[in-house]
């Protein structure tokens, strides 16, 4: 066999760069970075990813407000391995370090481009393990992988899955290795390497992986003993893996729980099938698993390909009918994404699908299909394409992706097979099929992209790369005085991730595992949220920044402001307080300032739709169209500040000149604390309520702050709150005035994992304070130690450690035992 070096090398290294130079041109046809003025910041990948890799880079450099443990600029505080191990461990995500902080959009991209090109070397690698035939081949099915549906259509946004798109074929070249009963230590760390990597995706690759496996042996020789080594170099290379997928199983756990999702059936048969044909982009939700016009015409050739054997040919169009079929049946859905129905397309795992289109092709081009088996596959395309003419899928770039590509790459094929004499028609022949497989791979993700332009809500959102960005980054950073105050990156500006990616001190989270205790402390506190309570908004009001020791932030303008005096980031409070339960957030806010600050009138039912009482609120009826709003009046202290809160309200508030609406829908979206205005000389609140339904404005939804006394509530926690605060990446502690006792609380959410100490005491968990980290003091305490270990890590790496030895241990009896032969 042609050494590695000579045969196996350059075709991998082909397929790598003709997949990248596609997907390159197609971004550079688009106008879309790094190749034009449009930002690729869409969805997620602008929301939230990249805003983590701007917090991995500020880790690499070490002037992150935290560490892997830790976050200390999103809800507040919050576990950060979580969301390394499943946002950031591609190990082409590390390569952001290298770059300025202000072209980070660049290595973001560069995790896209590496991975599929990894992947689609890959693939070239392990067809030729799959069936022997010239790897130059192989390279053209690679390329129709790196590039497959899912990809252009799936993962574009979400850079960390593509390490599932290599992972696949490094895990098939690993079971091959089974089957040749060899290899297993390189075998078991590829597939610690896959979960390692992304641990989503890899469990995907796994079962796929594991039924390619089982075909193969079926269709070979079946042992019991080949099956036994290739369970166990899974099980502990999955083990090896165990600090991921524990630590992530727990912090899934425990987050805010998500949206009620559900699967709604699979969509019509033609849209299905549409998905096949390249060149398209559909408007409705199916299984992206397009891998071009080269390997669809092998993969329709394959079932009158009569050089396959027939039983051959049996086992993997069962296979691939078996899969297809998995991916709209709910409880194969649940397993093939981790149990959970995922929000956005339940077809995440297509990818897998695609990948064993593409050891379908090589099936067929490798036993050299004749031309008839070759036509028949043709026919059946076409047919495709005339029955799903009218799908969302089929545009007329799927019209000339198949009826011109289709017919050059079907003659220039036919000729490379079937002509051996000239040499200049069979370079020709190749040349077109490598130009075809190149320019079609770009044509379709040409298309999805330029499809995706013209949806609103793929519109990009902004980055580091813009002037207005870098100008609130710097501004920020010229602010901040962590761990003495924070700075709040303010209203939602740029993307959900903005503390993040302003490296601020913010509440603004928007994640998968926020935790339920983050999600529901700040809310309690008349922080809004979306997503169910998965992604945290900023503060309001005055209050809820100064006892969450935020001195700085960047207001609606844009501008970054100071917020006033603020209470320090551990505040001293009385013992026996922080559990009573209180219905309205401006008691919650009063008793953590230990201060009476607000007003809350109750108000009186005056004019338009009549309202009436329901126990202390009132039931507030829809307004007809055209009518007058139903109207309240309440009594406030003159020069007051009126405050207007009510989570779940949906509709609009007209009072002092003030017009705001609310969009409030419970469970999903709750309401902010909003400003109405200044209360006016004669002490009168009007409140004009439009209703969008019957609802319960519960009481008080009203609270007027009496500046003077919030300023002097701030005060009294500031002289008796901690005097100096250190913060590493996930301890903080604070010196307290001498004689300090009652109860330390932390302006941190109380999430599990923190463990606090009083005076160099010993360490136990702290109590939840008013949904706070709260520390009993002992009578005249000076200090407060606080460290964070993210749930599961040590149980986690126990398990991996018994992986390692079981590891090591098999090299080590393999050489004893050749040694007593």
């Amino acid at each position: 066999m042609p050494s590695w070096t000579t045969r196996e090398f350059p075709a991998a290294a082909a397929a790598a760069l003709l997949s990248m130079g596609a997907y390159c041109l197609s971004l550079f046809a688009n106008g879309i970075y790094p190749f034009g003025p449009t930002s690729r910041a869409v969805n997620d990948l602008g929301n939230q990813f990249i805003p983590f890799h701007a917090e991995l880079w500020d880790l690499e450099h070490g002037k992150a407000a935290g560490d892997l443990f830790f976050s200390w600029s999103s809800g507040y505080g919050t576990a950060f391995l979580p969301d390394f191990f499943s946002f950031l461990t591609n190990p082409f995500s590390w390569l952001v370090g290298l770059f300025p902080r202000d072209l980070l959009d660049l290595p973001v991209f560069l995790v896209t481009l590496l991975s599929l090109g990894l992947a689609a070397a890959l693939m070239t690698v392990f067809l030729g393990r799959l069936a022997p035939g010239s790897p130059w081949w192989r390279m053209l099915l690679g390329v129709g992988y790196g590039l497959c549906g899912w990809v252009i259509n799936d993962a574009f946004a979400d850079p960390m899955w593509l390490w599932g798109l290599a992972a696949l074929p490094a895990i098939c070249i690993a079971a091959d290795w089974c089957l040749q009963e060899r290899h297993w230590v390189p075998g078991t760390l590829i597939i610690a390497a896959a979960w390692l990597g992304n641990f989503y995706t890899a469990a995907m690759v796994t079962i796929a992986a594991a039924l390619i496996f089982l075909v193969r042996l079926l269709l070979t020789k079946f042992s019991w003993a080949v099956l036994l080594r290739a369970g166990s170099m899974t099980l502990v290379g999955v083990l090896l893996a165990a600090p991921v997928i524990i630590v992530c199983g727990l912090a899934s756990n425990g987050a805010q729980p998500p949206p009620a999702i559900d699967f709604r059936g699979a969509p019509p048969l033609l849209d299905i099938l549409a998905q096949f044909l390249p060149g398209g982009k559909s408007l409705v939700s199916s299984p992206n698993i397009l891998i071009g016009m080269f390997g669809l015409l092998l993969v329709a050739a394959f079932p009158f390909h009569r050089g396959v054997p027939a039983k051959e040919r049996l086992a993997w169009i069962g296979l691939l009918v078996l899969v297809l079929l998995s991916f709209f049946w709910r409880p194969t859905i649940l397993l093939w994404h981790g149990l959970a129905i995922p929000n956005g397309s339940p077809y995440r795992a297509a990818f897998v699908f695609s990948g064993m289109l593409t050891m379908v092709a090589w099936l067929s081009l490798a036993r050299r299909p004749r031309v008839t088996a070759l036509l028949g596959g043709a026919a059946l395309i076409l047919a495709i394409l005339v029955f799903a003419r009218n799908t969302t899928a089929v545009r007329p770039s799927t019209w000339r992706s198949v009826l011109i590509g289709g017919p050059l790459m079907l003659g220039a094929l036919v000729l490379l097979l079937r002509v051996r004499t000239s040499r200049w028609l069979r370079t020709g022949s190749a040349a077109v099929l490598v130009a075809g497989v190149f320019f079609g791979a770009a044509y379709s993700t040409y298309v999805a992209d330029a499809v995706r332009k013209d949806i609103p809500f793929f519109d990009p959102h902004p980055t580091l790369q813009q002037s207005d960005v870098r100008s609130t980054f710097d501004a920020i950073q010229a602010a901040r005085t962590w761990p003495a105050a924070r700075v709040e990156s303010g209203p939602h500006r740029f993307a959900n991730g903005d503390p993040a990616l302003l490296r601020a001190e913010g509440s603004r989270y928007y994640d998968t595992y926020v935790m339920a205790e983050t999600s529901q402390a700040l809310q309690s506190l008349g922080i809004s949220w979306t997503w169910r309570g998965r992604h945290i908004h900023s503060p309001t009001d005055p209050v809820t920044r100064a006892l969450m020791a935020v001195n700085t932030y960047v207001d609606d303008s844009g501008a970054v402001v100071p917020a006033g005096p603020a209470a320090p980031m551990v505040t001293v409070h009385p013992a026996g307080s922080g559990n009573q339960p209180f219905t309205s957030v401006f008691a919650r806010q009063e008793a953590l300032l230990g201060a009476t600050v607000y007003e809350t009138p109750a108000l009186t039912w005056t004019d338009g739709p009549a309202a009436t009482p329901a126990g202390t609120g009132w039931q507030v009826p829809p307004t007809p169209k055209g009518s007058r709003w139903t109207t309240f009046t309440a009594t406030c202290t003159p020069g007051r500040e009126a405050y207007f809160y009510t989570p779940w309200f949906a509709g609009a508030v007209h009072s002092l000149q003030s017009e705001i609406p609310f969009v409030a829908t419970e469970p999903m979206t709750s309401n902010p604390m909003r400003l109405l205005g200044t209360v006016p000389a004669d002490g009168k609140v009007k409140l004009e309520v439009w209703a969008s339904r019957p609802q319960v404005l519960p009481a008080p939804v009203l609270g007027c702050l009496d500046r003077a006394a919030f300023a002097t509530a701030v005060e009294r926690l500031r002289a008796t709150g901690a005097t100096k605060v250190e913060a590493g990446g996930h301890t903080l502690s604070a010196t307290l005035p001498a004689g300090s006792t009652g109860t330390a609380m932390v302006a941190a959410p109380a999430v599990k994992g923190w463990s606090c100490g009083v005076d160099g005491g010993a360490r136990h968990a702290p109590i939840s304070y008013y949904g706070f980290i709260g520390v009993p003091l002992t009578d005249g305490a000076t200090r407060v130690d606080c460290s964070f270990e993210p749930p599961g890590l040590r149980p986690g790496l126990a398990v991996a450690g018994v992986a390692l030895i079981a590891l090591l241990a098999v090299p080590v009896v393999a050489t004893v035992r050749r040694r007593r032969r």
